[in-house]
């Protein structure tokens, strides 16, 4: 029969990608007698976010280890008669309390701590606005609509960290996933060889009206900060806790090994791993935590003995010191209320947490919201960076004229073409925004209304059609000059 081993995951990489945008609709309303009855196209739906969300259920990050991709659902497209398209669904996923997200170079964005916690890993794309949208007196009947933007797409690192306020560290087999048993309702895997405890076992205590966790960490040994044995990967589970308790065998048979010898040797290592700590993550310091000794396996004889010598010392460190027994549960009580204490304390240090908020920061004064620089590539070329720019461009259709000729329009009110020109651009320039190069053409500036051409297209981007509607034009109104000194002119 095939065993099935469940499996403790603490750090995976995944790929989230959010929804696109759904595109605008461009549509004319028609109905017998108002064949041209106005624009009537819907905007495109919003793509839908990635969302992590804190689940006290959930305990491991194997999922992701399975299944690393996720992506959320894209919005609809719009469609006439004013019909909006449908919104994108989210997409909620699980993580345990105690997961720390973070940029694959270490960058940390979020720390997800208490049920229902919320981080938007992917943020779904803008749907694009429709031509019912887009009319203006301008342009009454716009042949076009705005395309919808692509959804965020990020590799993310996710690390748990387990929320405990306790922390056993300790040699393999010194007892520590014995002690959790006996001071928490926890049922740990106990065996008497090394590496027992593959994963950091949890267990809640109550101590008269203080309840708190106790984590410990497998696998700590000399050369652990450095990646030896298991220390390593598990070593991020005791950064939040409160106090540090060292499970020291008073009854090892192992040779150089003794209760004073071990205690020193996790506490180097424990100094060694807080500068990584302190850079990769900007956690606290380990060193500075409180710490209380536990001399186990009072049961054995010789056990006793060895408490007796080494308890002065460690006694000289400041460290409360106890002698416990797994097995008849001696000196469990004392423990049990010196570690609620310890943790009380080290609460009622911490600050109240403040309420969430949405911080808002608005553009300075003379921010345009976008940059101009040559482009250190080329010559005769320049790079147009910012939002708002940008994102016009990802919502132009370029194989429609007039959708090119409203993204002209707004760059020139935006300030774009100007700075441009103070940077020495001229026509035929090559300018980039975004993904899009091209060339420019200074002589489609905002506000030439009066040439627009047909639906789809617009007369500034072709010459002999805007010199044709310039002649038209004035030709308009020398008929009307004439016609006004006959004084027969009564309009149009």
């Amino acid at each position: 029969m095939e065993a099935f081993v469940s499996r403790f995951v603490d750090r995976v990489t995944i790929h989230v990608a959010a929804g696109d945008g759904g595109n605008g609709c461009a549509s004319v309303h028609r109905e017998k007698y108002k064949p041209l009855g106005g624009p009537d196209g819907g905007n495109g739906g919003r793509g839908g976010d990635v969302r992590l969300v804190v689940d006290p259920g959930v305990h491991t990050l194997l999922d992701f280890h399975h299944r690393p991709h996720a992506r959320a659902s894209n919005g609809k497209q719009g469609r006439g008669s004013m019909r909006n398209g449908a919104i994108g669904e989210d997409l909620v996923l699980s993580v345990p309390e105690g997961t720390v997200v973070l940029t694959p170079d270490g960058e940390v964005l979020a720390d997800l701590v208490g049920a229902g916690t919320t981080f938007v890993a992917a943020e779904g794309g803008r749907g694009g606005l429709g031509n019912a949208a887009l009319s203006s007196k301008a342009r009454r009947a716009p042949g076009f609509a705005l395309l919808g933007e692509p959804g965020g797409e990020h590799d993310l690192v996710l690390e748990l960290k387990s929320v405990a306020d306790a922390g056993l560290v300790g040699f393999p087999s010194a007892g520590k996933s014995s002690l959790i048993s006996v001071l928490s309702a926890a049922k740990p895997k106990i065996a008497d060889y090394p590496f027992t405890t593959l994963v950091p076992n949890l267990g809640v205590v109550t101590a008269g009206d203080t309840v708190f966790t106790v984590a410990d960490v497998p696998g700590l040994i000399p050369g652990a900060s450095e990646g030896r044995g298991l220390g390593l990967d598990f070593l991020r589970h005791i950064e939040r806790c409160a106090v540090l308790v060292h499970v020291v065998d008073c009854a090892t048979q192992e040779p150089g090994r003794d209760p004073l010898s071990d205690v020193d040797a996790l506490e180097e290592e424990l100094a060694r791993y807080t500068p990584a700590l302190k850079t990769e993550h900007g956690a606290g310091d380990l060193e500075s935590r409180p710490r209380l000794v536990v001399l186990n396996k009072m049961d054995v004889p010789e056990a006793r003995e060895l408490a007796e010598l080494v308890r002065p010392e460690l006694a000289q460190r400041g460290w409360p010191v106890f002698e416990v027994s797994t097995a008849s549960h001696e000196g469990l009580r004392e423990l049990r209320f010196a570690l609620a204490e310890a943790v009380e304390e080290y609460r009622a240090e911490q600050p109240e947490p403040e309420p969430a908020r949405t911080i808002v920061r608005p553009l300075g004064v003379g921010d345009t919201g976008f940059t101009v620089e040559p482009d250190p590539d080329f010559e005769d070329a320049f790079i147009v960076r910012g939002e708002k720019p940008e994102r016009w461009v990802r919502q132009t259709q370029f194989d429609n004229d007039e959708a090119v000729g409203f993204l002209a329009d707004r760059l020139a009110k935006l300030g774009v073409e100007e700075a441009l020109a103070k940077q020495g651009a001229k026509p035929g320039s090559q300018v980039t925004i975004g993904a899009v190069t091209f060339d420019w053409e200074p002589s489609t500036p905002a506000g030439v209304a009066g040439v627009l051409g047909g639906r789809g297209s617009d007369l500034r981007l072709d010459q002999d059609e805007r010199i044709s509607a310039h002649e038209r034009k004035a030709a308009k109104k020398a008929r009307r000059t004439s016609l006004d000194e006959e004084g027969g002119y009564v309009g149009e």
